[in-house]
């Protein structure tokens, strides 16, 4: 068996709905998900930012093992059942999930209790496990009988790209058949408190969003059909003096090298676009690699806000929801993060989609 990786389906739920359908359809619509924040509901320093709408984990779980359970967890949850359907997952199934902390705010209410309580153990053991980082993973898990590597994966802006990458090493090891890989973030006033007060010098930051998108990643030999084709992933750092852009270029550079992919083949470019410069360089690294042919696309950031750690994946899902492709066409998506990383991935395109 060659070692031809496809992506063979996705999911997402996100601020436009629940389902691949729902968040496609805002795509194409360019219908923004940012709105003005309930400031009962959604305490903190913003005033607008991007929900899923009506979400509540006991409406969409039921009340059987979700009183204590955080909410993104149960994006999570919900992401990797719109995914799975009704099919068992099996149990050579992986799934390898992203995220940044976890969820910040069980992170902080329980740290906040250990503190003012009467006592610092008199807190509620039941929230405990969602302070941990693979809360999210380890119950989807649980949750839908996925019994194959459970992996959390956190690394800022390339956190999609990561997951997508440990799901492809775990398949070329044989640890599985099949892998579904992902990330999650959820909205909280204390995540944007942290968003409010570490932007980057003389950088505002946009309004938080949150969701989750996931993936099917299978052997070519064995998928029922296949959406795309993973032609690459590499990633890399800024040098000493140097830029994000030098870095981005020389990253993509080798992975067009390393694939066989030309750049005149690219006809879709997802970056990841922090605001700022950064956002600014990693848009003239891609523009530089396709010779301006192709035009950076970062609807998942207008339209849907700084969803974090999920950012990548929602990057992926914005490629496998654009307009139809000609077979072999490619897209490339980008990240780039202000600890100097920068990531790269290659799609090539299927009319499946």
């Amino acid at each position: 068996m060659t070692y031809r990786l496809v992506l063979s389906g996705w999911s997402a739920v996100s601020p436009f709905g629940v389902g691949a359908a729902a968040f496609a359809d805002g795509l194409a619509a360019g219908r923004t998900a940012i709105a003005a924040l309930d400031p009962g509901s959604w305490p903190g320093p913003a005033r607008t930012g991007a929900v899923i709408p009506g979400f509540d984990v006991v409406g969409r779980l039921g009340r059987k093992g979700t009183r204590a359970m955080d909410r993104v967890t149960a994006i999570a949850i919900t992401a990797v059942g719109e995914l799975l359907g009704p099919e068992p997952a099996g149990p050579d199934t992986a799934l390898v999930l992203g995220t940044g902390t976890g969820s910040v705010q069980s992170i902080m209410d329980f740290t906040r209790d250990a503190l003012t309580g009467d006592k610092p153990y008199l807190v509620d053991p039941a929230r405990f496990p969602n302070t941990v980082m693979n809360r999210a993973a380890g119950t989807s898990a649980i949750w839908h009988g996925i019994r194959g590597p459970n992996t959390t994966i956190a690394g800022g802006a390339l956190t999609g790209l990561l997951a997508l990458g440990y799901a492809a090493r775990l398949l070329r090891a044989g640890r599985c058949t099949r892998a579904l890989c992902g990330a999650a973030e959820e909205y909280s006033a204390q995540r944007a408190w942290i968003e409010h007060t570490g932007a980057a010098p003389g950088v505002t930051p946009g309004p938080a969003g949150e969701g989750a998108a996931v993936f099917r990643l299978e052997p070519a030999e064995t998928a029922g059909h296949a959406l795309a084709e993973v032609a690459g992933l590499r990633f890399g750092a800024t040098r000493p003096g140097g830029t994000a852009r030098e870095a981005l270029e020389r990253c993509v550079t080798a992975l067009l090298a390393d694939s066989g992919v030309k750049a005149s083949e690219i006809r879709a470019v997802s970056v990841s676009a922090p605001p700022g410069p950064l956002g600014d360089q990693e848009r003239a690294a891609v523009r530089a690699i396709c010779d301006g042919d192709v035009t950076p696309g970062a609807a998942h950031r207008a339209l849907l806000g700084d969803t974090a750690a999920a950012a990548g994946a929602f990057q992926i899902a914005e490629v496998l929801a654009g307009p139809a492709a000609r077979p072999g066409e490619a897209a490339l998506v980008t990240a780039v993060d202000r600890d100097g990383r920068v990531g790269c991935l290659l799609l090539r395109l299927t009319t499946d989609r």
